[in-house]
């Protein structure tokens, strides 16, 4: 192992992979340090949105993600208690329509996408080191970082350190970067299911009740399945018997045709979940001699499904800088700041908005959803809240996402 790389990537997740991959490729050396030996399934993100399959396109790494059992979602069917089955059925709508060059949504285990990624990260030449831990960095015109590899305490020194650790980020904590994070509205819950329901190639979301839920099918008889609830009851999707509430929330919708083949089926994982809230860096994510990238820079509500397509987008973006110029100061990163701060802010906005129309579950917010489901196609401003989900941010109106716009679809 050499005591000296161009770039120290912790964290070997989606964004830290891709980007320990990319810059590999490109010629640079590269240390990606995990501190996971075994990827598991803590019930996060796991559907690829049509910017971020663009962006997989574009880093070279649909084959990598296809291997890892990705399945290509080419529909998208509005179900929910508003209209009969079969009357979404006839509505679906071909996701292609809403981006140039994707196909579609790319449904893919975090554990195996991260795996993938991570060993094509080793084959394209980046040294990846898994188990480490004790991670310390010294930032500045030259960083070092000291981490133990399970025997020792390794010392290396590098041009530049990623923090692409997560939402928990040890880079980001020894930084000085404080995060600021947006109270939760709602509880997300998770399960992935063994199931044969006839449910495939279509996503699908829904409100029902008290519950907004997603169904996001796998290669094999395999879906994701998540519950958006209250946050006042979170108690019941973290307790003891999480497992039994999450089942028969599923197990009780009517509107939605495969919910009970899907509820009847197998875990084939733990049940878990989070408050969905954002969060932002106060500043900048980044000093001098280190950059943050994914859930480590602050990370969009997951409501709206995101957060593997932003973890991409960083991934590129940083890695164009480190490619494209020897310039590696603060001031070189300038882009990647601005454009990531209002690709954030965009994304909030919407996941604010999306919360606001699927998830308040009074009769006021079912009337306010059934005029919002016939308005948002003909108002290009409300429309533009929903295309930037599913084109990426910056292809919508910025008028979109203006005070005036949010008060627009939240008052229809």
């Amino acid at each position: 192992m050499a005591d000296r790389y161009d770039v120290v990537v912790v964290g070997a997740g989606i964004a830290g992979s891709a980007l320990a991959s990319t810059l590999a490729q490109r010629g640079r050396s590269v240390l990606v340090l995990e501190q996971q030996t075994t990827y598991k399934d803590k019930v996060r993100g796991e559907t690829l949105t049509p910017w971020g399959v663009v962006e997989a396109t574009r880093l070279g790494l649909m084959d990598t993600l296809y291997s890892a059992g990705a399945e290509l979602a080419t529909q998208f069917v509005p179900y929910d208690e508003l209209q009969r089955p079969a009357d979404a059925e006839a509505g679906a709508l071909p996701i292609s329509m809403f981006c140039p060059g994707a196909d579609g949504q790319l449904n893919v285990g975090h554990p195996e996408a991260s795996e993938a990624l991570s060993t094509k990260a080793a084959a394209d030449g980046a040294t990846v080191v898994r188990g480490v831990s004790d991670v310390k960095v010294a930032f500045g015109a030259e960083p070092t970082v000291r981490y133990t590899d399970g025997v020792d305490a390794v010392d290396v020194r590098c041009r530049l350190v990623v923090g692409a650790d997560g939402r928990t980020s040890t880079v980001r904590r020894q930084a000085g970067l404080t995060l600021e994070e947006r109270p939760a509205v709602t509880y997300g819950a998770g399960l992935l299911i063994h199931a044969d329901s006839g449910f495939k190639e279509k996503n699908t979301l829904g409100t029902e009740g008290d519950i907004h839920y997603l169904a996001f099918p796998r290669a094999g008889d395999l879906t994701r399945l998540y519950l958006m609830v209250d946050i006042a009851r979170q108690p019941e999707f973290t307790g003891p018997q999480r497992l039994e509430h999450f089942l028969a929330g599923f197990a009780g919708l009517t509107s939605f045709p495969a919910a009970a083949a899907l509820a009847a089926g197998e875990p084939a994982g733990p049940a878990g979940g989070a408050p969905m809230t954002d969060s932002w860096t106060t500043e900048a994510p980044v000093i001098p001699g280190a950059v943050l990238i994914g859930d480590a820079a602050g990370w969009n509500d997951p409501i709206i499904g995101q957060g593997l397509s932003i973890a991409l987008r960083d991934a590129r973006t940083v890695a164009d800088v480190l490619s494209e110029s020897e310039n590696w100061s603060r001031g070189a990163f300038d882009d990647y700041v601005a454009e990531r701060r209002e690709r954030m802010r965009r994304l909030a906005i919407s996941a604010r908005l999306m919360t606001a129309i699927r998830c308040t579950f009074t009769d006021a917010g079912r009337e306010r959803r059934a005029r919002w489901f016939q308005q948002f196609l003909a108002d290009p401003l409300m429309l533009g809240q929903v295309v930037g989900m599913l084109a990426g941010p910056e292809t919508a109106d910025a008028a979109s996402f203006t005070d005036e716009a949010v008060a627009t679809t939240l008052a229809v």
